[in-house]
């Protein structure tokens, strides 16, 4: 882990995964004052928002954090514009990969550049084009996924790369006995999300908050895909009414593509403004019948409510208490 740490300039290599609508000022400068690496989700954010959510983190914290940013955003160029002014030491590129010169111009400010690897290829590929580091993350995880567990992708990519560059993994993780398992495989490091939902320093509304702590793992369940024309990228959430919603919509958006009403990919991108919507009225608005719960299956794990610097002391206690108990 002093690996890790030393590459994001933190006490603990423990990053906070970037969840939409959670993972805003208050929620990052908690966990980077913590010892942690909090992330800015920029999500659907203008150029504008991102900038004053910078500002504002900055505000509350003299500690490294980073910003997430969609590489599929239409003013992605802008936004990166954005974390160089505000010198921002670590940008994490998600949604795919990374469009032609994205990773030189984050560079050129002088910025670390992360970015997910779903496969040993695209591991690989990633390198060539001079990330500074890796993000595993496997379909245990909330929100988007790909089809493959974090176990199996850690066998897969950690004993091919990482001793050519830092790899974080990400999925599923909720205890420190999982953190130590995946630094003695040779990860620099993990990332948690679902684990953090619950901070007390978390704007999620507590109806939201509720909803975590009463799950299951079992309760966190992938979204399914009904029409061939659409692939859609499965979202983990919480099952609730906004499961089947989700279902309809689609039924919807292949109809209207059906009578030629709407072109392709206009029919994708109102399935994205589906999601964006439904989590903000989960987050913010406490409506968890109607809104996204995402979640990672690591949700059974979340048991109170508590500050973000106890979730830190706690898995950092539990993963040296697992290294020492080997030897």
């Amino acid at each position: 882990m002093a690996r890790g740490a030393k590459f994001l300039g933190t006490r603990h290599a423990i990053m906070a995964g970037a969840m939409s609508w959670v993972s805003e000022r208050h929620l990052v400068a908690a966990i980077s004052n913590a010892g942690g690496f909090g992330v800015i989700a920029c999500g659907a954010m203008t150029p504008a928002l991102l900038d004053a959510e910078i500002a504002g983190t900055k505000g509350l914290t003299d500690k490294p954090f980073g910003v997430n940013l969609i590489t599929m955003h239409p003013d992605l160029d802008e936004l990166i514009e954005v974390c160089a002014r505000h010198q921002v030491g670590h940008v994490v590129l998600a949604g795919g990969l990374p469009p032609g010169g994205a990773i030189e111009r984050i560079k050129a400010s002088g910025a670390k550049v992360l970015c997910f690897a779903p496969a040993l290829a695209l591991a690989k590929k990633l390198i060539r084009s001079g990330v500074d580091a890796l993000m595993i993350e496997g379909m245990e995880a909330g929100g988007h996924i790909g089809p493959v567990s974090t176990s199996v992708l850690a066998q897969e990519i950690l004993p091919e790369v990482a001793d050519k560059l830092p790899v974080f993994v990400a999925g599923g993780i909720g205890r420190g006995e999982a953190i130590a398992a995946y630094l003695e495989m040779g990860a620099a490091g993990v990332q948690l999300g679902t684990r953090f939902v619950c901070a007390v320093e978390s704007i999620a509304h507590p109806n939201f908050k509720k909803a975590f702590i009463r799950a299951s793992a079992r309760e966190a369940v992938a979204s399914v895909q009904i029409d061939p024309r659409l692939p859609v990228i499965p979202v983990r959430a919480l099952k609730n009414a906004s499961t089947e919603l989700f279902t309809a919509k689609q039924r919807e958006v292949a109809q209207a593509l059906d009578e030629g009403r709407v072109e392709m990919a206009e029919a994708q991108l109102q399935i994205e403004h589906y999601w964006a919507g439904a989590l903000r009225r989960a987050v913010i608005d406490g409506d968890v019948e109607n809104g996204s719960l995402m979640a990672g299956q690591s949700v059974g794990m979340v048991t109170r409510e508590e500050p973000a610097a106890d979730i830190i002391t706690a898995l950092v206690t539990e993963a040296e208490t697992a290294l020492t108990a080997r030897g």
